[in-house]
Protein backbone atom coordinates (compact mmCIF):
# COMPACT_ATOMS: atom_id res chain seq x y z
CA UNK A 1 0.00 0.00 0.00
CA UNK A 2 1.42 3.11 -1.14
CA UNK A 3 0.48 5.73 1.70
CA UNK A 4 0.70 9.37 1.68
CA UNK A 5 1.09 12.06 4.50
CA UNK A 6 0.55 15.63 4.28
CA UNK A 7 2.60 17.25 6.81
CA UNK A 8 3.25 20.76 4.82
CA UNK A 9 4.88 22.95 7.93
CA UNK A 10 7.11 20.02 9.74
CA UNK A 11 9.96 21.96 8.26
CA UNK A 12 9.26 25.68 9.29
CA UNK A 13 11.63 26.68 12.33
CA UNK A 14 8.35 28.20 14.65
CA UNK A 15 6.45 24.89 14.74
CA UNK A 16 3.43 24.94 16.98
CA UNK A 17 1.02 22.15 17.97
CA UNK A 18 -0.24 20.74 14.56
CA UNK A 19 3.07 20.68 13.25
CA UNK A 20 4.80 18.99 16.32
CA UNK A 21 1.73 16.43 15.81
CA UNK A 22 2.37 15.40 12.31
CA UNK A 23 6.23 15.33 12.91
CA UNK A 24 5.55 13.04 16.11
CA UNK A 25 3.11 10.48 13.80
CA UNK A 26 5.66 10.08 11.09
CA UNK A 27 8.29 9.31 13.65
CA UNK A 28 6.22 6.90 15.45
CA UNK A 29 5.30 5.26 12.08
CA UNK A 30 9.01 4.56 11.14
CA UNK A 31 9.35 2.52 14.14
CA UNK A 32 5.91 0.55 13.54
CA UNK A 33 8.69 -0.99 10.38
CA UNK A 34 5.71 -2.31 8.86
CA UNK A 35 5.81 -3.05 4.84
CA UNK A 36 3.87 -0.35 3.56
CA UNK A 37 5.41 2.35 1.79
CA UNK A 38 5.07 5.76 2.64
CA UNK A 39 5.20 9.24 1.18
CA UNK A 40 5.75 12.78 3.07
CA UNK A 41 4.47 15.93 1.47
CA UNK A 42 5.94 18.91 2.76
CA UNK A 43 7.48 22.00 1.14
CA UNK A 44 11.00 22.58 2.17
CA UNK A 45 12.20 24.61 5.66
CA UNK A 46 15.40 25.18 7.91
CA UNK A 47 14.21 22.69 10.01
CA UNK A 48 14.92 19.38 7.79
CA UNK A 49 17.12 17.35 10.16
CA UNK A 50 14.26 17.14 12.40
CA UNK A 51 12.87 14.38 10.34
CA UNK A 52 15.20 11.36 9.80
CA UNK A 53 13.71 8.73 7.00
CA UNK A 54 13.72 5.08 7.50
CA UNK A 55 13.88 3.19 4.10
CA UNK A 56 10.48 3.03 2.98
CA UNK A 57 9.78 6.44 3.63
CA UNK A 58 9.88 8.78 0.92
CA UNK A 59 9.87 12.54 1.59
CA UNK A 60 8.05 14.85 -1.07
CA UNK A 61 9.64 18.22 -1.47
CA UNK A 62 6.76 20.59 -3.22
CA UNK A 63 7.18 23.79 -4.02
CA UNK A 64 6.92 26.41 -2.19
CA UNK A 65 4.03 28.59 -1.77
CA UNK A 66 0.98 30.03 -0.09
CA UNK A 67 -0.60 27.37 1.84
CA UNK A 68 -4.02 27.18 -0.15
CA UNK A 69 -1.73 27.00 -3.37
CA UNK A 70 0.08 24.28 -2.10
CA UNK A 71 -2.99 22.22 -0.44
CA UNK A 72 -4.96 22.39 -3.45
CA UNK A 73 -2.83 22.97 -6.48
CA UNK A 74 0.63 21.20 -5.63
CA UNK A 75 -0.50 18.71 -3.45
CA UNK A 76 -3.30 16.47 -4.92
CA UNK A 77 -1.12 16.52 -8.28
CA UNK A 78 1.84 14.81 -6.66
CA UNK A 79 -0.23 12.52 -4.83
CA UNK A 80 -1.72 11.70 -8.12
CA UNK A 81 1.34 11.27 -10.01
CA UNK A 82 2.60 8.90 -7.26
CA UNK A 83 -0.29 6.65 -7.64
CA UNK A 84 -1.42 6.78 -3.78
CA UNK A 85 -4.08 4.56 -2.67
CA UNK A 86 -4.80 6.59 0.46
CA UNK A 87 -3.94 10.13 1.39
CA UNK A 88 -3.79 11.24 5.44
CA UNK A 89 -4.07 15.05 5.52
CA UNK A 90 -3.02 15.92 9.23
CA UNK A 91 -3.83 20.16 9.73
CA UNK A 92 -7.52 20.29 9.25
CA UNK A 93 -7.67 20.93 5.71
CA UNK A 94 -7.05 18.77 2.53
CA UNK A 95 -7.11 19.13 -1.62
CA UNK A 96 -10.99 19.57 -2.88
CA UNK A 97 -10.71 17.41 -5.55
CA UNK A 98 -8.91 13.79 -4.99
CA UNK A 99 -9.13 10.58 -7.11
CA UNK A 100 -7.61 8.49 -3.88
CA UNK A 101 -9.46 7.98 -0.60
CA UNK A 102 -9.39 10.81 1.96
CA UNK A 103 -8.49 10.17 5.69
CA UNK A 104 -8.38 13.85 7.27
CA UNK A 105 -7.62 15.10 10.89
CA UNK A 106 -10.00 17.18 11.87
CA UNK A 107 -8.25 18.80 15.14
CA UNK A 108 -11.60 21.15 15.68
CA UNK A 109 -14.08 23.30 14.52
CA UNK A 110 -13.82 26.59 16.38
CA UNK A 111 -13.92 28.17 12.84
CA UNK A 112 -17.13 26.94 12.40
CA UNK A 113 -18.79 27.34 15.74
CA UNK A 114 -18.06 31.15 15.62
CA UNK A 115 -16.10 33.49 13.24
CA UNK A 116 -14.65 36.30 15.20
CA UNK A 117 -12.74 38.97 12.64
CA UNK A 118 -12.03 41.61 15.23
CA UNK A 119 -9.71 39.23 17.18
CA UNK A 120 -6.16 37.37 16.20
CA UNK A 121 -3.45 38.42 14.03
CA UNK A 122 -4.42 38.37 9.95
CA UNK A 123 -3.06 35.21 9.44
CA UNK A 124 -5.26 33.73 11.97
CA UNK A 125 -8.16 35.80 10.32
CA UNK A 126 -7.91 33.88 6.80
CA UNK A 127 -6.98 30.73 8.01
CA UNK A 128 -10.22 30.22 9.71
CA UNK A 129 -12.25 31.61 6.45
CA UNK A 130 -10.29 29.60 4.43
CA UNK A 131 -11.02 26.45 7.05
CA UNK A 132 -14.79 27.80 7.09
CA UNK A 133 -15.02 27.37 3.32
CA UNK A 134 -13.75 23.99 2.77
CA UNK A 135 -13.79 21.69 5.84
CA UNK A 136 -17.81 21.18 5.26
CA UNK A 137 -16.98 19.95 1.69
CA UNK A 138 -13.93 17.57 2.73
CA UNK A 139 -15.95 16.20 5.89
CA UNK A 140 -18.02 15.15 3.00
CA UNK A 141 -15.84 13.00 1.68
CA UNK A 142 -13.70 11.75 3.85
CA UNK A 143 -13.28 7.91 4.03
CA UNK A 144 -12.79 8.48 7.94
CA UNK A 145 -12.18 11.38 10.00
CA UNK A 146 -9.68 11.61 12.98
CA UNK A 147 -9.83 13.95 15.93
CA UNK A 148 -8.25 14.57 18.83
CA UNK A 149 -10.47 14.20 21.77
CA UNK A 150 -14.39 12.55 22.40
CA UNK A 151 -15.20 16.00 23.04
CA UNK A 152 -14.27 17.61 19.52
CA UNK A 153 -15.89 13.82 18.46
CA UNK A 154 -19.06 14.95 19.91
CA UNK A 155 -18.69 18.59 18.30
CA UNK A 156 -17.69 16.74 15.16
CA UNK A 157 -21.01 14.44 15.17
CA UNK A 158 -23.48 16.82 16.33
CA UNK A 159 -22.32 19.80 13.87
CA UNK A 160 -22.48 17.80 10.84
CA UNK A 161 -25.43 15.03 11.79
CA UNK A 162 -23.04 12.25 10.39
CA UNK A 163 -22.53 8.79 11.13
CA UNK A 164 -20.93 8.37 14.21
CA UNK A 165 -18.38 5.26 12.62
CA UNK A 166 -17.55 8.00 10.63
CA UNK A 167 -15.50 9.90 12.62
CA UNK A 168 -12.62 8.38 15.40
CA UNK A 169 -11.15 9.84 18.35
CA UNK A 170 -7.31 8.91 18.16
CA UNK A 171 -5.52 10.74 21.08
CA UNK A 172 -2.18 12.76 20.53
CA UNK A 173 0.95 11.54 21.97
CA UNK A 174 3.63 13.48 23.93
CA UNK A 175 7.41 13.47 22.04
CA UNK A 176 9.37 11.49 24.11
CA UNK A 177 12.01 14.39 25.11
CA UNK A 178 8.96 16.09 27.65
CA UNK A 179 10.38 15.08 30.99
CA UNK A 180 10.77 16.29 34.17
CA UNK A 181 14.78 18.18 33.84
CA UNK A 182 16.63 17.66 37.36
CA UNK A 183 20.17 18.06 35.49
CA UNK A 184 21.16 21.79 37.89
CA UNK A 185 23.37 23.12 34.26
CA UNK A 186 20.35 22.26 31.82
CA UNK A 187 18.13 24.22 33.90
CA UNK A 188 20.84 27.19 34.28
CA UNK A 189 21.36 27.46 30.67
CA UNK A 190 17.65 27.83 29.68
CA UNK A 191 17.37 30.24 32.90
CA UNK A 192 19.90 32.60 31.59
CA UNK A 193 19.26 32.00 27.40
CA UNK A 194 16.01 33.05 28.14
CA UNK A 195 15.79 35.27 31.08
CA UNK A 196 13.77 33.57 33.75
CA UNK A 197 13.02 34.77 36.70
CA UNK A 198 13.63 32.72 39.69
CA UNK A 199 9.80 32.16 40.70
CA UNK A 200 6.97 32.15 37.48
CA UNK A 201 3.93 31.41 36.49
CA UNK A 202 4.19 29.66 32.99
CA UNK A 203 1.69 31.00 30.59
CA UNK A 204 1.82 29.49 26.90
CA UNK A 205 -0.60 31.32 25.03
CA UNK A 206 -0.82 33.15 21.77
CA UNK A 207 -3.41 36.05 20.05
CA UNK A 208 -5.49 33.72 19.36
CA UNK A 209 -8.81 34.62 21.30
CA UNK A 210 -9.41 31.00 22.49
CA UNK A 211 -6.11 31.31 24.83
CA UNK A 212 -7.56 33.92 26.80
CA UNK A 213 -5.25 36.33 27.22
CA UNK A 214 -7.68 38.97 28.50
CA UNK A 215 -8.66 36.79 31.51
CA UNK A 216 -5.24 35.93 32.30
CA UNK A 217 -3.92 39.41 33.02
CA UNK A 218 -7.46 39.92 34.34
CA UNK A 219 -6.51 37.16 36.77
CA UNK A 220 -3.24 38.87 37.52
CA UNK A 221 -4.85 42.10 38.32
CA UNK A 222 -6.86 40.20 41.09
CA UNK A 223 -3.91 38.61 42.45
CA UNK A 224 -2.03 41.50 42.76
CA UNK A 225 -4.59 43.83 44.09
CA UNK A 226 -4.56 41.28 47.21
CA UNK A 227 -1.18 41.51 47.04
CA UNK A 228 -1.30 37.04 46.36
CA UNK A 229 0.79 36.91 43.66
CA UNK A 230 4.38 35.94 44.94
CA UNK A 231 5.91 35.47 41.57
CA UNK A 232 6.00 36.77 37.56
CA UNK A 233 3.65 35.83 34.78
CA UNK A 234 5.98 34.53 31.61
CA UNK A 235 4.66 34.59 28.53
CA UNK A 236 6.33 32.88 25.01
CA UNK A 237 5.90 34.26 22.24
CA UNK A 238 3.25 36.43 22.24
CA UNK A 239 3.07 39.74 20.36
CA UNK A 240 3.84 42.46 22.94
CA UNK A 241 2.05 45.31 20.67
CA UNK A 242 -1.16 43.27 20.97
CA UNK A 243 -0.40 42.65 24.71
CA UNK A 244 0.24 46.53 25.20
CA UNK A 245 -2.95 47.64 23.41
CA UNK A 246 -4.72 44.54 26.38
CA UNK A 247 -2.96 46.12 28.86
CA UNK A 248 -3.97 49.85 28.23
CA UNK A 249 -7.36 48.99 27.90
CA UNK A 250 -7.45 47.02 31.28
CA UNK A 251 -6.30 50.23 32.65
CA UNK A 252 -3.28 48.91 34.96
CA UNK A 253 0.18 49.62 33.34
CA UNK A 254 1.65 48.21 36.48
CA UNK A 255 0.53 44.75 34.99
CA UNK A 256 3.57 45.24 33.28
CA UNK A 257 6.13 44.77 35.88
CA UNK A 258 4.86 41.27 36.66
CA UNK A 259 5.33 39.80 33.33
CA UNK A 260 8.47 38.53 31.70
CA UNK A 261 8.39 37.84 27.95
CA UNK A 262 10.48 35.36 25.88
CA UNK A 263 10.56 34.82 22.09
CA UNK A 264 9.56 31.86 20.10
CA UNK A 265 11.24 28.97 22.41
CA UNK A 266 12.19 25.27 20.36
CA UNK A 267 10.42 22.57 21.60
CA UNK A 268 13.34 21.22 22.38
CA UNK A 269 14.08 23.59 25.21
CA UNK A 270 10.17 23.67 26.37
CA UNK A 271 11.12 21.14 29.50
CA UNK A 272 13.68 22.96 30.96
CA UNK A 273 11.27 26.12 31.22
CA UNK A 274 7.80 23.89 32.57
CA UNK A 275 10.68 22.20 34.68
CA UNK A 276 11.37 25.73 36.67
CA UNK A 277 7.97 26.63 36.60
CA UNK A 278 5.97 27.11 39.77
CA UNK A 279 2.15 26.31 38.26
CA UNK A 280 1.56 25.88 34.52
CA UNK A 281 -1.91 28.32 33.70
CA UNK A 282 -3.41 26.92 30.91
CA UNK A 283 -7.61 28.86 30.96
CA UNK A 284 -8.49 28.43 27.43
CA UNK A 285 -11.70 29.24 26.22
CA UNK A 286 -12.01 26.43 23.85
CA UNK A 287 -9.81 23.29 23.06
CA UNK A 288 -9.75 20.37 21.09
CA UNK A 289 -7.03 18.71 23.34
CA UNK A 290 -3.92 20.98 24.52
CA UNK A 291 -1.00 19.97 24.07
CA UNK A 292 0.42 22.10 26.56
CA UNK A 293 -1.21 19.66 29.45
CA UNK A 294 0.65 16.50 28.49
CA UNK A 295 3.91 19.09 28.45
CA UNK A 296 3.48 20.18 31.72
CA UNK A 297 2.40 17.18 33.28
CA UNK A 298 5.63 15.25 32.27
CA UNK A 299 8.01 17.95 33.48
CA UNK A 300 6.15 17.55 36.64
CA UNK A 301 4.53 21.12 37.03
CA UNK A 302 0.92 21.92 38.79
CA UNK A 303 -1.46 22.59 36.25
CA UNK A 304 -4.15 25.02 36.58
CA UNK A 305 -6.70 25.02 33.91
CA UNK A 306 -10.06 25.13 32.21
CA UNK A 307 -13.30 23.49 33.36
CA UNK A 308 -14.79 23.62 29.75
CA UNK A 309 -14.52 21.71 26.56
CA UNK A 310 -11.32 18.97 25.66
CA UNK A 311 -9.58 20.32 29.11
CA UNK A 312 -11.25 18.25 32.09
CA UNK A 313 -10.73 14.96 29.67
CA UNK A 314 -7.03 15.10 29.51
CA UNK A 315 -6.07 15.98 32.51
CA UNK A 316 -8.19 14.22 34.51
CA UNK A 317 -7.80 14.53 38.17
CA UNK A 318 -4.47 15.92 37.46
CA UNK A 319 -5.17 19.63 37.83
CA UNK A 320 -7.09 22.73 39.71
CA UNK A 321 -9.93 23.59 37.45
CA UNK A 322 -11.15 27.06 36.82
CA UNK A 323 -13.92 29.17 35.01
CA UNK A 324 -12.05 30.47 32.35
CA UNK A 325 -14.80 33.05 31.90
CA UNK A 326 -14.39 34.56 34.86
CA UNK A 327 -11.25 36.28 35.92
CA UNK A 328 -11.72 35.74 40.42
CA UNK A 329 -12.29 32.03 39.45
CA UNK A 330 -8.74 31.91 37.29
CA UNK A 331 -7.13 34.12 40.08
CA UNK A 332 -8.49 31.68 42.92
CA UNK A 333 -7.08 28.46 41.13
CA UNK A 334 -3.82 30.06 41.45
CA UNK A 335 -3.55 31.11 44.75
CA UNK A 336 -4.79 27.61 45.94
CA UNK A 337 -2.02 25.88 44.44
CA UNK A 338 0.96 28.06 44.83
CA UNK A 339 -0.41 28.78 48.64
CA UNK A 340 -0.26 24.62 49.07
CA UNK A 341 2.97 22.74 48.55
CA UNK A 342 1.22 19.52 49.51
CA UNK A 343 -1.36 19.99 46.48
CA UNK A 344 1.04 21.20 44.38
CA UNK A 345 3.04 17.49 45.36
CA UNK A 346 -0.26 16.23 44.40
CA UNK A 347 -0.58 17.09 41.15
CA UNK A 348 3.12 16.45 40.31
CA UNK A 349 2.02 12.96 40.91
CA UNK A 350 -0.83 12.62 39.34
CA UNK A 351 0.20 14.24 35.87
CA UNK A 352 2.86 12.13 35.89
CA UNK A 353 0.67 8.84 36.02
CA UNK A 354 -1.85 10.76 33.49
CA UNK A 355 0.27 11.31 31.00
CA UNK A 356 1.49 7.99 30.71
CA UNK A 357 -1.79 7.43 28.57
CA UNK A 358 -0.47 9.22 25.72
CA UNK A 359 1.62 7.46 23.88
CA UNK A 360 3.12 8.07 20.33
CA UNK A 361 3.42 4.55 19.62
CA UNK A 362 -0.29 4.08 20.16
CA UNK A 363 -1.40 7.54 18.23
CA UNK A 364 0.54 5.86 15.40
CA UNK A 365 -1.17 2.37 15.69
CA UNK A 366 -4.02 3.91 16.05
CA UNK A 367 -3.86 5.43 12.61
CA UNK A 368 -2.31 3.01 10.76
CA UNK A 369 -5.24 0.49 11.41
CA UNK A 370 -7.33 3.51 10.09
CA UNK A 371 -5.53 3.61 6.79
CA UNK A 372 -5.70 -0.16 6.38
CA UNK A 373 -9.23 -0.35 6.85
CA UNK A 374 -9.59 2.30 4.32
CA UNK A 375 -7.20 0.84 1.74
CA UNK A 376 -9.38 -2.46 2.00
CA UNK A 377 -12.62 -0.95 1.85
CA UNK A 378 -11.39 0.54 -1.18
CA UNK A 379 -10.54 -2.54 -2.79
CA UNK A 380 -13.35 -4.15 -1.69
Amino acid sequence: MKIGIEAQRIFRDNKHGMDMVALELIKALQNLQVPHEFFVFVQDGPARNCLPIAPNFTLVVLPSSPYPIWEQWHLPRAAKKLKIDVLHCTSNTAPLFLNMPLVLTLHDIIYLEVLNLYQGTNYQKLGNIYRRFIVPELVKKAKVILTVSNFERNAILSYFKMSAQLVRTVYNGLASHFTQISDAKVLAVAKVKYNLPDKYIFYLGNTDPKKNVIGVLQAMIVLIKAGKLPCKLLMLDINKDYLYKLISELGDPHLLDHICFAAYVPNTDLPAIYSQATLFLYPSLRESFGIPLLEAMACGVPIVTSNTSSMPEIVKDAAVFCDPYNANSIAEAIEKVIANPSLQDDLRLKGKERVQQFSCLHNAQQTLKVYEEVFSLNKA
